[in-house]
């Protein structure tokens, strides 16, 4: 497949107000295929005037309502015609996401289709993003709400899912009338640099949708910017403190997204090889380069010794290789620094105590590759099971009982998410509740839809992405009373 790939330009421009620009001069990010280690292309390392310049654009076209003052059909209209257009190149847009990024090729398609799906949710909302009459003092005043646009919005994307998770932001924003800056992840900026051109053809006017690429300096620059009214960030909880901090002087709304370490429980009445299948997508898809990625798996000291056999034979047969290749779990990691991440934590296991099972390696080929790798003997207090490791490692961690479950589960700084495996339904609605974070799946694993809200508590984020929350969250809301 590789072989007949359209070529990409030498450099790749971004987008501001309408125009595609690429400065003579200008310092260069290469973009690195993790799969074969080869240069694809470059893009620019955006400087401090052309960010002022996005943000300018951006703001111009809010003032001017040239996208607010649309109506809500006209509006929801080219949403339609955006996500029409993401489906009509779908192919395209995941061959570029995994040759970008390393995912395999039914991951990347998996993600430019959801892509098209939040567009085509997020295109009703228009019209829907009502306010309410409300009654106050015995009908001397008439007062109503309104949900206007917050103004100009940040959204700042992630290397892990460049095209889902820029449509995750980008069409709530859009549909509540804001206008945008994005900044995609260096390491993987194409997907998004095509969304644009994308919402260009779709009708969606100058300086509405602005890209500009670049490393840490641009979400800087965009975090303390006094045009910015939002800031969306997804990343690691590290950075996210940095973004929090960083929009507290002028009072930004914020959305953040950011780690976790999440629990996947496994009780003894569970069904053992639905468990083992999912647990491989849970802790393997995506190279384990997920925030949501099931990387502590608790299993029920009961059949520990069952689970840990089934586990080990698992994980031996998944399939390692070139994402483009099909058939494929795990592909590379994004960069050499993400694979010399990892290792180092698969080496701190080691120190700690605990016991590689399987893989731990570096197989003998070109590409970021790190083996699947299962760690026996865990403890929730290892680095291991503390720290996201964001790489396809999962530690199994034994429990008692449901006492001692939650009890584990519920001992990290995060509050991302988490899977429970039980018959006993009871139990399940009992360890919904339980479970201090954002999402719990039950006999399930990593399940979204555009409606459902998305995001964790404590060193997870705060916000939500998706749903009606996300929608809400790029408005402000107003309060209107009339004396009559």
């Amino acid at each position: 497949m590789r072989d007949t790939l359209s070529p990409l330009s030498e450099l790749e421009p971004f987008y501001v107000d309408g125009q595609w620009i690429a400065p003579a001069g200008a310092e260069l990010i290469p973009v690195v295929d993790p799969a074969t280690e080869e240069v694809m292309t470059s893009v620019v390392q955006a400087d401090d005037a052309q960010v002022d310049a996005a943000v300018a654009a951006a703001k111009r076209a809010f003032d001017d309502r040239r996208w607010s003052g649309m109506s809500p059909h006209d509006r929801s209209r080219i949403m339609h015609r955006i996500a029409d257009l993401i489906e009509e190149r779908l192919e395209e847009l995941a061959v570029l996401e995994t040759r970008d990024n390393g995912k395999p090729i039914e991951r990347s398609r998996a993600d430019t289709l959801s892509s098209a799906r939040t567009f085509r949710y997020y295109a009703g909302a228009p019209s829907r993003l009502t306010g309410s009459v409300v009654p106050v003092d015995g009908g001397d005043h008439h007062v109503y709400t309104l949900h206007e646009p917050v103004g100009v919005a940040a959204l700042i994307l992630p290397w892990n899912f460049p095209i889902m998770t820029g449509s995750f932001k980008l069409a709530p924003a859009l549909a509540a009338g804001c206008t945008v800056v994005v900044k995609p992840a260096e390491q993987t900026p194409l997907t998004m640099l095509r969304i644009a051109a994308i919402c260009e053809e779709a009708g969606v006017p100058a300086g509405v949708v602005n890209v500009v690429t670049g490393d840490g300096r641009v979400g800087a620059r965009l975090t303390t910017h006094p045009d910015v009214a939002k800031v969306s960030f997804t990343g690691s909880t590290e950075v996210g403190r940095k973004v929090m901090s960083a929009a507290t002087g002028d009072f930004k709304r914020l959305t953040l997204e950011l780690g976790g370490k999440s629990p996947n429980i496994v009780f003894e009445d569970a069904d053992l090889d639905a468990v083992v299948v999912t647990a491989m997508r849970a802790s393997f898809g995506h190279s384990g380069q997920m925030c949501t990625a099931g990387s502590r798996l608790m299993v029920q000291r009961s059949i520990l010794d069952e689970m840990t056999q089934r586990l080990a034979a698992a994980v031996r047969a998944v399939p390692l290789g070139d994402g483009l290749a099909g058939g494929v779990t795990v592909g590379p990691l994004v960069s050499q620094e993400q694979r010399e991440q990892v290792l180092g934590y698969i080496e701190k296991g080691r120190a700690e105590g605990a016991e590689v099972l399987v893989g731990g390696g570096v197989p003998d080929r070109p590409g970021f590759y790190v083996e699947p790798t299962l760690f026996t003997g865990v403890r929730n207090d290892m680095v291991i099971a503390r720290e996201e490791i964001f790489g396809p490692v999962v530690g199994i961690i034994p429990f008692d009982d449901e006492d001692d479950a939650v009890s584990i589960a519920n001992d990290t700084n995060y509050g991302l998410a988490a899977g429970v495996w039980t018959k006993d339904l009871t139990r399940a609605h009992r360890m919904g509740q339980r479970l201090r974070v954002g999402t719990v799946w039950v006999n399930t694993y990593n399940v979204f839809d555009p409606a459902l809200s998305f995001g964790g508590t404590r060193d997870s984020g705060l916000g939500r992405d998706l749903g009606e929350e996300a929608l809400r969250a790029f408005c402000e809301p107003k309060s209107v009373v009339i004396a009559l």
